[in-house]
């Protein structure tokens, strides 16, 4: 699994749409709010033209890439965090999910409904942002008055953890959100961790534009882009209408659409890579003629991590790792070649995985 990434957004804004478009899923997409009331799951693969380009070279019998999972969360009105719009129900969603791609709408269409009335990102987007804020803050003070008890009687940890949910109770009812109080030591970060606080998790901007404006935005982005900007958040222009025109079509064709309308990728490309980003990830491949595989990690990770996400023998028992680079082995067409010129490396279980690195794990249990 790559990442789990909910699409939030208030209702009408063409998350739904965009799911479709994405997952080649069938969620329900209707003209009114509350159409979604159970999150939609779907999980697509990853494009990738490395695993391609191995699959070419090592002509496996099974092709694996890795795979993203999106979670359609149902829109959010005012007063979500009281239960509003059955709002208890789609924030609990949203807890679950590694990252969040804020669907903004960018769009003129008197055909479609605005729960406010007009279009306005700006306005929009602080409404989201308020529910996920003050859902935290609610839960920040039950965790608060419930750690409190154990201070008063004397438990040190109990004391500091305390002092972490003051200080984090003020930063939420100053209106700020979660990922911008920074932690002071390993054991808030955990904490945190398990509270799965809603405004703590990376978020990125995903502007819904009419066909017109996918190449050059319009008025609409750039209001979300000044928002984004004081985040450093990612943002991402996106026409849903395009994904769904294009989403029932062969990788040829859907590549031959995309260049007649002047873009060098699709929606579902934008979205990925900047997911990425957002979560800071890595993919590395396996290989040979039984499977070209590819798998996805945390920057950083080990390669003894990486090798127990392929099996778990393999980090039970890890001697050493091959590793070689895809672009390496993709220039050269194989990988002797590299193997004759040092290219490829012996490494330690303390070596950090790289992005596109492949990897032949050398184990003994």
């Amino acid at each position: 699994m790559g990442f789990l990434c909910g699409i939030v957004g208030l209702p009408n804004v063409g998350k739904s749409t965009l799911f479709n478009a994405l997952t080649a899923g069938h969620a329900e997409c209707s003209n009114y709010p509350f159409c979604t009331i159970e999150p939609n799951l779907g999980i697509v693969p990853l494009p990738d033209p490395r695993l391609d380009g191995l699959a070419s070279i090592y002509r496996p019998e099974k092709v694996v890439p890795t795979t993203l999972e999106f979670i359609d969360i149902a829109g959010l009105v005012r007063g979500a965090n009281k239960g509003e719009g059955l709002g208890n129900t789609f924030l609990s969603h949203i807890r679950e999910v590694d990252a969040i791609a804020h669907v903004v709408r960018c769009f003129d269409d008197p055909a479609v409904i605005h729960v406010d009335g007009d279009v306005n990102p700006t306005r929009d987007i602080e409404i989201v942002e308020t529910e996920l804020l003050l859902k935290d803050l609610d839960a920040v003070e039950r965790r608060l008055s419930e750690i409190i008890r154990h201070a008063r009687s004397g438990d040190k940890k109990a004391r500091l953890e305390a002092e972490c949910w003051e200080r984090l109770k003020h930063h939420l009812g100053g209106g700020r959100l979660a990922r911008y109080a920074i932690p002071d030591n390993n054991e808030e970060v955990q904490w945190r961790r398990e509270l799965h606080l809603l405004t703590d998790k990376p978020v990125m901007y995903v502007c819904n534009v009419p066909e017109s404006d996918v190449g050059r935005g319009n008025a609409y982005v750039e209001s979300v882009r000044a928002h984004a900007g004081k985040e450093s958040a990612p943002l991402v222009l996106v026409s849903a209408a395009i994904e769904a025109e294009i989403v029932g079509l062969s990788p040829a064709d859907r590549k031959e659409f995309v260049d007649a309308l002047g873009l060098s990728d699709s929606g579902l490309d934008r979205v990925v890579r900047s997911g990425y980003a957002l979560l800071d990830l890595v993919t590395f491949f396996t290989v040979g003629t039984k499977e070209v595989h590819a798998w996805t990690v945390k920057r950083g990770t080990s390669v003894l991590a990486a090798a127990g996400k392929i099996h778990s023998d393999f980090e039970r028992g890890f001697i050493c790792a091959e590793v070689m680079k895809s672009d390496d082995l993709l220039r050269v067409g194989g990988e002797h070649h590299l193997r004759e010129t040092g290219a490829l490396r012996v490494e330690g279980r303390d070596y950090l995985v790289q992005d596109g690195d492949v990897i032949l794990v050398r184990f003994n249990v």
